[in-house]
């Protein structure tokens, strides 16, 4: 049986092709644009047995002439993830239409549908539950989610034909995400930075918190996989559910994740994030005037809903996941 991925050139659905691959799954229909073509780099080493256009993808799925058949799942990770992109009318018909018509075509096949959602639909909240009244987006992309998991929760509850999953990420890093660019993760920036410049660079304090102490949920792509796989191994599961690690950490624990794993890379002890300020390898610059009111200071995934689905797991702290990403930044891409 064939299994679709959208975005499959993309950071998540090319770390969810190389995860199916691993199991020996290699009858694999990778849906993406290539408009940038550089993309094609996170598909050099999967095993895929298709690759189809988006915008081909969408007629067929629309016209019900979908060539293929006996599908068993679509992970659908393709997605426009650029909160800056103010253009309301692609995100969407990016996002939100094309979404609706996997959901459509899933259902009326019998298909199961794995997608991305994104803590997004949370906006600036406290609290980050699975549940309709926490829901506050801030901007396009958020709402373009946050409107999609509404439409899947109300065909929940109505009963539906196949199984439908939708997956909240949260703050994700990790191999596979050099092609996003200023949307890349904070610890891909990190890395760079400390490579170029000799130090990694935090915003000053703001909002209550003090310099580098502004908090998010970091969930390595390793685990984002095994998660998108696990539902996959679980067709009895639907539902929408938080996906981050439920253990917000600050800043200065990812910068410092990340400037230690690059010294122990060169030879060098791991140092305090005292010492690592004092010697000014980890500075902080005026929190930006035009992010005040807008930025995020703390995010941390309420992940029951995902443990009461049977996900037991633990996931990999940013110590541990930002050490094997710098090994990987530093070993494997070009």
């Amino acid at each position: 049986m064939s299994i679709i991925v959208t975005g499959a050139a993309g950071f998540i659905g090319s770390n969810i092709v190389r995860a199916l691959n691993r199991r020996g799954i290699t009858d694999i229909i990778a849906v993406d644009n290539l408009a940038r073509s550089e993309k094609f780099r996170n598909l050099r080493d999967c095993d895929i047995a298709h690759y189809l256009d988006k915008h081909e993808f969408i007629r067929q799925i629309r016209g019900h002439c979908f060539p293929w058949r006996d599908v068993r799942a679509v992970f659908h990770q393709g997605a426009c993830s650029d909160t800056m992109n103010h253009d309301g009318v692609y995100m969407m018909d990016n996002n939100y239409q094309y979404s609706l018509d996997i959901l459509d075509w899933c259902q009326d096949e019998g298909i199961a549908l794995i997608y991305a959602s994104s803590a997004a639909v949370y906006g600036k909240g406290e609290a980050f539950r699975e549940e309709p009244e926490y829901e506050c987006p801030l901007n396009i992309y958020g709402y373009s989610k946050c409107l999609f998991d509404r439409i899947v929760s109300r065909r929940l509850e109505a009963g539906v034909r196949a199984q439908i999953v939708g997956l909240r990420y949260f703050n994700v890093y990790g191999a596979r995400e050099q092609h996003k660019g200023r949307m890349a993760s904070v610890a891909f920036h990190h890395f760079h930075q400390y490579r170029n410049c000799g130090h990694v660079e935090l915003f000053g304090g703001w909002d209550g918190y003090a310099d580098g102490m502004q908090q998010r949920d970091f969930v390595s792509v390793e685990d984002v996989a095994e998660v998108n796989l696990y539902f996959f191994d679980h067709s009895e599961q639907s539902g929408i559910y938080n996906l981050g690690t439920g253990q917000s950490q600050t800043f200065n624990d990812l910068a410092a994740a990340t400037v230690n794993a690059c010294r122990v890379a060169e030879g060098l002890p791991a140092l305090r994030l005292e010492e690592l300020v004092a010697q000014e390898l980890i500075r902080y610059k005026p929190f930006p005037d035009e992010l005040k009111g807008k930025y995020q200071s703390f995010t941390e995934a309420d992940i029951g809903k995902l443990r009461a689905a049977g996900y037991t797991a633990p996931f990999l702290d940013v110590d541990e996941g930002v050490s094997r990403y710098v090994y990987w930044l530093m070993t494997c891409q070009d």
